[in-house]
C-alpha cells in the first residue's frame, strides 16, 4: 500500500474512532440527563437508586473482564461492533422499564448498557491508541473529547426533553434509533487486526505470555490515577443532576442543563488539552487538573450558592478532561506489554464504575449527595500526589512491536511515511 492510500485509510479509521465515541457519549448523558424524570416514574429513593446504577457497574465489570479476551479472539472491529450494539439496544429498555415504573428493567437497560460499553472499552481504546502511533501524534484526547462532544449533545437534547415534557421512552427510543446507522456505517472502517493475536505467536503486540502489569509500580499508580478519575467522572454522570436538584434546590431542568455544562467542559478541556500537554508535559497537567477538580467539587460539595456550585461544576469538569485517555496513553506508551498495560488500567477505571453508584448512593442516602462528593474530592486529591508516574519513563522505546506494525501504520510498513 503506497503513502497515500495509507493515509487515507488512517484517516477514515480517525473519523470512524470519533464517531463511535461519541455514540456511547451521546447514549449515557441521554438517561442520565432523565435521571430525576426515571427516579420519580420508578418510585425509588436516593439508596433504591443507586442500586437501579448498580446495574450499569455490573455490566461494564462483565464487559471489562470478558474484554482482553474477545480482543485477541475477534479483534477491535468485532468487538467495537458487538459492544457498541449492546448500548444502541440498551437505551429503548432503560425507556420502556422507566414507562412501566419497573425499576428492574432500567437495571436491566443499564446493565446491557455498562455490558457494551465495558466489552468495547479496551477495543476501541487500543485502536485508538494504534492509531496515534501510527500518525505520530497525540489523538487520544480528542477522541475522547468525541465522547465529551457526544455527551453535550445528548445533554442538551435531555434539556430540550425535560423542558417539553417529552416521555422518557419516546426520547430513549429516539437515541437507540439514531445511533444504529452511525454504528452500522462506521464500525466497517475499524481494523479487524488491532489487538488480535498474532498468528502463529501466540502473542498480543509485545505481550508475552505470563506478562503481568500488575507487578509493575508504575503501571499500577496510573491504574489508581484512572480509578480516581474514573470515580469522579461516574460521579457527575451517575448523580450530577439529582445533587443539583436534591442538594441546591434546581429544577428538573435546570439540573440537566447544569450537566450539560459539565459536559461541555470535558469537551473543552479534551480538544483543547493538545497543546498543554505537548508543551508542559502528561505530569505536569494532570497534577493541574486534578487540583483543579478537587475545587470545583468542594465548591458543589461544601459551599451552599448555586452560583459557586454551578462555577465548581465547570472546573469539575475541566479538571477530569484530561485524565482517562491521558492515563491511557502513559500506560500504552512503551514497546514492552502495551496492550496488557492498557487493559490493566482501563479495568482498574472500571472498578470505579462497580463500586462507585452504590457507595454514593447509601452514602447519599444518609448523608446527602454533597456529602457523598467528598470521597470523588479525595480520590482526584491522591491521584494528583501521583501524577508524576504518567512521565515517559527515560530510555524506553515508543515504537510498537514490529509483529503489529504492518496493521498499525502500513505506510511505515511500505518503507513510506505519512
Amino acid at each position: 500500500m503506497n503513502a497515500c492510500g495509507a493515509s487515507r485509510g488512517l484517516r477514515r479509521r480517525r473519523r470512524a474512532v470519533c464517531a463511535l465515541f461519541g455514540l456511547p457519549g451521546l447514549a449515557i448523558s441521554s438517561w442520565v440527563a432523565r435521571t430525576p424524570d426515571i427516579r420519580d416514574l420508578v418510585r425509588a429513593s436516593t439508596e433504591q437508586m443507586g442500586f437501579v446504577l448498580f446495574g450499569v457497574s455490573v455490566g461494564s465489570m462483565a464487559g471489562i473482564l470478558a474484554s482482553a479476551a474477545l480482543l485477541r479472539r475477534f479483534g477491535a472491529r468485532g468487538v467495537t461492533t458487538a459492544g457498541m450494539g449492546c448500548i444502541v439496544v440498551s437505551m429503548p429498555v432503560v425507556g420502556m422499564g422507566a414507562e412501566l415504573g419497573a425499576g428492574v428493567v432500567v437495571a436491566v437497560g443499564l446493565g446491557l448498557f455498562g455490558l457494551g460499553m465495558g466489552g468495547s472499552e479496551i477495543a476501541i481504546n487500543a485502536e485508538g491508541a494504534a492509531i496515534e502511533r501510527a500518525a505520530g501524534t497525540s489523538v487520544l484526547p480528542a477522541m475522547h473529547g468525541c465522547f465529551s462532544l457526544g455527551t453535550v449533545v445528548g445533554a442538551l437534547a435531555g434539556v430540550a426533553c425535560n423542558v417539553g415534557d417529552v416521555p422518557v421512552v419516546a426520547h430513549l427510543v429516539v437515541v437507540g434509533v439514531v445511533g444504529a446507522p452511525v454504528l452500522l456505517s462506521q464500525a466497517r472502517h475499524l481494523s479487524p487486526d488491532t489487538g488480535r493475536s498474532a498468528r502463529g505467536t501466540g502473542r498480543v503486540g509485545s505481550l508475552r505470555p505470563g506478562a503481568r502489569p500488575w507487578r509493575d509500580r508504575r503501571v499500577v499508580m496510573i491504574g489508581v490515577v484512572v480509578l480516581a478519575m474514573a470515580l469522579a467522572e461516574g460521579a457527575a454522570t451517575d448523580w450530577l443532576p439529582l445533587v443539583m436538584v436534591d442538594g441546591h434546590g434546581m429544577s428538573a431542568a435546570l439540573g440537566s442543563f447544569v450537566f450539560a455544562a459539565f459536559a461541555m467542559a470535558m469537551t473543552v478541556g479534551r480538544f483543547g488539552g493538545g497543546w498543554f500537554l505537548d508543551r508542559y508535559g502528561r505530569a505536569s497537567v494532570l497534577r493541574s487538573s486534578a487540583c483543579a477538580a478537587v475545587v470545583g467539587i468542594g465548591c458543589i460539595a461544601l459551599v451552599d450558592d448555586r452560583l459557586v456550585a454551578s462555577a465548581g461544576v465547570l472546573l469539575w469538569g475541566l479538571g477530569l478532561s484530561l485524565g482517562f485517555p491521558v492515563a491511557v496513553s502513559a500506560a500504552g506508551d512503551t514497546s514492552e506489554g502495551a496492550a496488557a498495560r492498557v487493559s490493566f488500567v482501563t479495568t482498574m477505571g472500571y472498578l470505579a464504575f462497580l463500586v462507585g453508584p452504590p457507595a454514593l448512593g447509601v452514602i447519599g442516602e444518609d448523608f446527602g449527595l454533597r456529602v457523598a462528593l467528598l470521597v470523588p474530592l479525595g480520590l482526584v486529591l491522591v491521584a494528583a500526589f501521583l501524577a508524576p508516574a504518567l512521565a515517559p519513563e527515560p530510555g524506553l522505546d515508543p515504537v510498537l512491536d514490529p509483529v503489529l506494525d504492518p496493521v498499525l501504520d502500513p505506510g511505515r510498513a511500505s518503507g513510506s511515511s505519512l
